[in-house]
């Protein structure tokens, strides 16, 4: 897998003085699972926000498929073929399950196309077409989780941004989680995934990249971080 569909190249982020990405690159290739992991505070969050263009970089730039996004505004990242699926779901608690996946569709004017996405996230999440009518806010905390990925999915996205897909969720329903995730990489969508179960992260992806302060410290092979000492006395539990 050589073939870039996501690179940042040098990018630093501000939040007023304080500067929350200093100069990290990194590459999420077609067809992967690139994982990032590292303490909190480390700028995992400020990096798929980067990306997603919900924070502008100062210096650097974030290219898809070749094309710069410095300068492009949020909506119109969403248009290229990247969905961002938020820490916390963000899903909207009065609106249908239906109604909620119909938002990650919102540039979409073709209604048999809307359907075709609604079939489709629907085989990967055959819980939610069970709960089509019921409202968001009424779901499981799984099923919120499942909904919001579900959403990101609607935009039909080239690459799917997944920030902390097992905060707050029973172990089982994080192994369902990211089983998800396998299949819907298994069907060619590329995932950047911020995971604090590095442990689990790293178990699913490709590559990763390990985070701390707003550098990249270290990168390589999922496996070969999941062996590494240094990871593994910081990130797994010794």
């Amino acid at each position: 897998m050589s073939d870039p569909i996501l690179v940042l190249q040098d990018l630093h982020t501000y939040y007023g003085q304080i500067h929350a990405l200093k100069g990290i690159s990194m590459t999420v290739n077609k067809g992967e699972i690139v994982t990032l992991i590292g303490a909190n505070g480390a700028g995992k969050t400020t990096t798929l926000r980067a990306i997603s263009g919900l924070v502008r970089p100062r210096h650097g730039d974030v290219k898809l498929n070749g094309s710069s996004l410095a300068a492009v505004p949020p909506h119109k990242i969403v248009a290229t073929g990247i969905s961002h699926v938020p820490e916390g779901r963000g899903i909207f608690p009065k609106l249908t399950v239906r109604e909620n996946l119909e938002m990650g569709a919102f540039l979409l004017n073709d209604l048999k196309e809307i359907k075709r996405r609604l079939d489709h996230v629907f085989v990967s999440f055959p819980r939610l077409r069970e709960r089509i009518n019921q409202k968001g806010g009424t779901l499981s905390g799984g099923e919120q989780q499942m909904l919001a990925i579900g959403r990101g999915l609607m935009g039909n996205p080239h690459i799917l941004l997944l920030d902390e897909p097992s905060m707050g969720l029973a172990p089982i329903l994080v192994e369902e989680i990211f089983r998800i995730i396998v299949e819907i990489n298994g069907l060619g969508t590329s995932i950047l995934l911020v995971e604090q179960n590095a442990r689990m992260a790293l178990s699913i992806a490709h590559r990763g990249y390990v985070m701390e302060t707003g550098h990249i410290v270290l990168e390589g092979d999922a496996d070969k971080l999941l062996h590494d000492p240094q990871v593994a006395q910081a990130y797994l539990g010794g």
